[in-house]
């Protein structure tokens, strides 16, 4: 299985959504590295995706981007094939 890491925060409801959801597809670890803690990584996250917003979810390393573009994934049937290549 693909690593998996996410950019998130300590009260994003999204970021809990998705990593429960990512959990029940049989994801056992997920890299979290928290923006609200450390504004380097906010920057970092900045520059890599584009986007200010949590969470940002990469696997492997495909950025998916956040929590609606992971439902989009799992609803086009790409999640379990991205998470298994």
């Amino acid at each position: 299985m693909q690593p998996v890491k996410m950019y998130t925060t300590a009260v994003c409801p999204y970021c809990i959504r998705a990593k429960q959801f990512l959990k029940s597809k049989g994801v056992e670890q997920i890299e979290e590295i928290r923006v609200d803690a450390d504004p380097q990584a906010r920057q970092q996250m900045m520059e890599i995706t584009g986007r200010r917003t949590v969470p940002q979810i990469f696997i492997g390393t495909t950025h998916v981007g956040g929590h609606d573009d992971l439902m989009a994934l799992e609803a086009r049937g790409g999640l379990v094939p991205l998470l298994q290549s």
